[in-house]
């Protein structure tokens, strides 16, 4: 019975599979073919559809249209290199580049593959770099050419600034859509995802950190950039529902107390060394630094490195001019008010070898101080000519080492890594030694977002 039941089965199944057995294989590809149409429509039109998060992010500062913070005009478009947080230089729209003539001469070949949001293709007549002292060709439609007067390692640096149409047309991940402006200030920017024009990510600009935290906390953004704390009236934002605080380094920026090389006490070496030893090893403020290059450098020296040393700081002090001639040493730090903490911790430490400090509050570089606590932007690439060479407006300590400027004047002409590397070690050696500033820290930032 049971044996007549399985052959029964059996005879019924085959008769089954001769008779619908073709529609069934057919169905089934035709079913895996939908599938696989179904998931490309559905990856290719669900990041169109006109549904999507809308970002308003408040950021603090005053900025025309030609000086928008590097970050937003990353958004829009790229350069043809691009820079690492090592500092060294990768294809971006340029594939590849070629540096001959010492330095002199650098050819790119552009990348076949970028188009800017308008649709056109980049082309070597849509680089429109504009440099002093530079002679620029285009042998083709994908090679430029650029030739400098002179000798310029940090090239590479240079043009990795985004490239524009005009209008703002861009090669980014965002196209402008909108531009509001006061003056010759911006006040907003709106930016739409290129493949999505219904998302949007808008940057509101506020003229202080006060205005930016109230802008926050009256819903007008949903994410505030850049702030150096996150306090607000008797709280902090970490007690505002559904707000989330992250604390970040900002390496693009480094606090330092400047010396006046032209004081008449200041320009004694060994009390600025003195100074230096005798500062804390760390600050409320930001990341502990001892160099003026940042540790993500390719150039950066860890060796040069000094820590709190108070004993050390007494004996050079002992030994400067002033310490031999004066019992009283008093000194007067200006400083920005956002460093007005820092300021205070600084003439703490300071008291612990005898020194009086008054804090004075200013709004901008002073045209004369002794000491000036401030911050300055740090460049890309290591060169550092602008900041100490004796010939620079921007030498605001009006440091002059004749070593110091031959390494700085070496260091930006020459464009092998390895040699340059050698030359910014030697750089941060006797710029250390002599002190014409103590570096302190990079700042922290906070970035506060509404979930």
């Amino acid at each position: 019975m049971i044996v007549f039941r399985k052959r029964l089965l059996y005879w019924l199944v085959k008769e089954y599979i001769r008779k619908w057995g073709k529609t069934i294989i057919i169905s089934f590809g035709v079913g895996l073919l939908v599938f696989f149409l179904l998931l490309s429509y559905l990856r290719y039109f669900v990041p169109k559809l006109p549904v999507g998060k809308n970002e308003s992010i408040g950021v603090v500062g005053s900025y025309g249209a030609e000086s928008l913070p590097r970050f937003i005009l990353e958004d829009i478009s790229e350069g043809l290199t691009s820079i690492g947080q090592d500092g060294k230089p990768s294809p971006s729209i340029a594939r590849k580049w070629k540096i001959e003539n010492d330095g002199k001469k650098y050819t790119f070949f552009l990348r076949n593959d970028v188009f800017f949001s308008d649709g056109t293709k980049v082309t070597s007549d849509t680089i429109s770099y504009r440099f002093a002292d530079v002679k620029i060709s285009r042998p083709n439609a994908q090679t430029v050419v650029f030739e400098l007067k002179d000798s310029y390692s940090p090239f590479l640096i240079s043009i990795s600034r985004p490239v524009f149409k005009k209008g703002f047309i861009g090669t980014g991940t965002y196209t402008v859509k909108d531009v509001k402006v006061n003056g010759n200030f911006v006040q907003s920017i709106m930016l739409s995802l290129r493949e999505n024009p219904y998302k949007t990510r808008t940057y509101q600009f506020y003229p202080s950190p006060q205005a930016l935290k109230i802008a926050y906390a009256l819903g007008e953004i949903s994410k505030a950039y850049g702030l150096h704390d996150i306090s607000y009236k008797n709280t902090t934002f970490t007690t505002f529902p559904n707000t989330a605080v992250k604390r970040s380094v900002n390496y693009d920026y480094l606090v330092a107390a400047f010396y006046n090389t032209q004081d008449p006490d200041l320009s004694d070496k060994r009390l600025r060394s003195a100074l230096t030893y005798a500062l804390p090893d760390s600050f409320l403020g930001g990341l502990r630094t001892y160099s003026p290059i940042s540790p993500r450098s390719w150039a950066y020296a860890e060796s040069f490195t000094v820590g709190q040393d108070v004993e050390q700081a007494k004996i050079l002090l002992s030994a400067s001019q002033i310490g031999t001639k004066s019992a009283e040493i008093k000194l007067e730090i200006k400083t920005l008010p956002k460093y007005k903490q820092t300021a205070e911790a600084i003439a703490s430490s300071w008291k612990n070898i005898n020194i009086k400090t008054n804090i004075v509050i200013v709004e901008t570089v002073p045209a004369k101080y002794q000491v000036f606590l401030g911050n300055f932007l740090l460049p890309k690439d290591p060169d550092q000519y602008s900041l100490w060479h004796k010939a620079q407006a921007n030498n605001i300590t009006h440091y002059d080492n004749q070593r110091i400027d031959k390494l700085l004047e070496d260091g930006r002409k020459i464009t092998d890594v390895e040699e340059r590397k050698k030359i910014y070690a030697d750089f941060q050696k006797y710029l250390l030694a002599d002190s014409p500033a103590s570096f302190l820290y990079f700042p922290y930032e906070y970035e506060i977002t509404r979930k």
